[in-house]
């Protein structure tokens, strides 16, 4: 499982503008048209990442980021981020998967 989420960028891009995001990081994205989320009459780019490579979120939040600062005049107007679904709270007397379970002396 990858690190999914979303970059709005400030316009619709070119194909060569497109190859020069591929290049810079942007491998395995897929680019669609949409419409500014604020202004329906702004057509822009939408990236959407499954970065399976990078080891968090984060970085590979940050280097879509970097990526998007190689393309002049262009910026990054909204970042989706899909929630992540996380385990059940553990009950008293439950063992996390991981926990280090010490049973007290004499028993």
């Amino acid at each position: 499982m990858g690190h999914k989420f979303s970059l709005v960028l400030s316009r619709e891009i070119t194909d060569e503008e497109g190859e020069l995001l591929k290049e810079a990081g942007f491998s395995g994205a897929s680019f669609a048209t949409d419409t500014l989320p604020t202004d329906a009459e702004v057509t822009v780019t939408k990236v959407d990442f499954d970065d399976t490579v990078t080891p968090t979120l984060a970085e590979a939040i940050e280097s879509a980021l970097e990526a998007v600062k190689k393309v002049p005049d262009l910026t990054v107007p909204g970042l989706t981020v899909p929630a992540v679904p996380q385990p059940p709270a553990a009950e008293d007397g439950d063992v996390v998967v991981g926990e280090v379970v010490k049973e007290p002396v004499g028993k």
